[in-house]
């Protein structure tokens, strides 16, 4: 199957599709949903950190761009219900991937920013003497 688009073309609209998908509540919402079907306060208590305002916002996009569902559910109490789309069950393992390695290399990442931050401190402070005529090396 032949693709379409380059997402290295600046006209291409595949580069909004990953605007899309790359924000980190999507990549936790649309695996989250593919474990089943959740409602808005469900989703909520799950992602942990979530606002109320940035969850509607975020469902609101997923499902203006075809990868949930709202479904509204008549029983008593009447409530609503997301769930994916074809499209998006698709994108789910490797967003899940995408998770997995998260969570195991987040100790590597923390350490190199650490590193990165220190490093980044002590030129500060060199660069603090060096203005006020003193000798500075950064090692």
């Amino acid at each position: 199957m032949a693709f379409p688009g380059d997402v290295y073309a600046s006209d291409c609209s595949a580069r909004d599709a990953l605007e899309l998908i790359s924000g980190k509540w999507v990549m936790l919402i649309l695996p989250a949903l593919a474990r089943q079907p959740m409602r808005n306060g469900t989703l909520l208590r799950y992602i942990e950190g979530i606002s109320q305002k940035v969850l509607t916002q975020t469902l609101r996009q997923l499902e203006r761009h075809g990868l949930i569902e709202r479904l509204e559910i008549a029983e008593k109490p009447a409530h609503v219900e997301y769930r994916l789309t074809p499209v998006a069950y698709s994108l789910v393992e490797t967003l899940s991937a995408l998770d997995r390695w998260a969570e195991h290399h987040f100790p590597a990442l923390d350490a190199a920013r650490e590193r990165y931050d220190a490093r980044d401190r002590r030129q500060l402070r060199c660069d603090s003497r060096v203005a006020e005529g003193g000798p500075c090396s950064v090692e």
